[in-house]
């Protein structure tokens, strides 16, 4: 396994929408690893392949807390079949937004359909935190980030001082 370099906003990457995986195959599955291995030691709860630089539908995600036993889910081609009428409000952060968190208001209850490390279909009713921690990297396949979530006021913000330390970051590397 390979730790991976995060890429962070405002990156165009990250606004890419991801092709499908044709195949959940042996390159798939080391993606998926690698990932994992890059979201635990950031840390993160979630991450998805644009956010290492990777325009393909794969997904991690583990909201196991650091005295907990390691839960993961690898995640191919994932996407939302039902969504609850209930919306809940959590705290969102992300690994391409470092040092940013903001309010989400997010489907409290979820069924997500995916292929398993295996390439095995699978469905999984989710909710709460781990509801909320999916869609938010479901959103990432489709070039969306948690901020697109709040007002613009806030989101303009955000990225304007990412882009400046991503600027700042770049002067003094020169």
């Amino acid at each position: 396994m390979a730790k991976l370099p995060i890429i962070t906003a405002p990156d165009p990457r990250l606004r890419r929408k991801c092709a499908p995986v044709e195949a959940v195959d042996k390159t798939v599955r080391r993606l998926m690893d690698d990932m994992l291995e890059t979201m635990y030691a950031a840390p993160g709860i979630g991450l998805a392949a644009p956010q290492v630089g990777i325009a393909r539908r794969v997904v991690v995600v583990d909201i196991a807390r650091e005295d907990e036993e390691r839960a993961p889910y690898r995640m191919a081609n994932p996407e939302v079949v039902e969504a609850s009428d209930t919306l809940a409000e959590y705290e969102e952060g992300c690994l391409s937004l470092p040092q940013y968190y903001e309010e989400v208001m997010r489907p409290d209850r979820a069924r997500i359909r995916y292929l398993d490390e295996t390439g095995e279909p699978r469905e999984v009713e989710v909710e709460g935190m781990l509801a909320t921690c999916i869609q938010h990297e479901i959103d990432h396949l489709d070039g969306i980030l948690f901020v697109d979530h709040i007002s613009k006021l806030k989101r303009d913000m955000i990225l304007r001082k990412l882009a400046k330390a991503k600027r700042a970051e770049a002067m003094a590397g020169a």
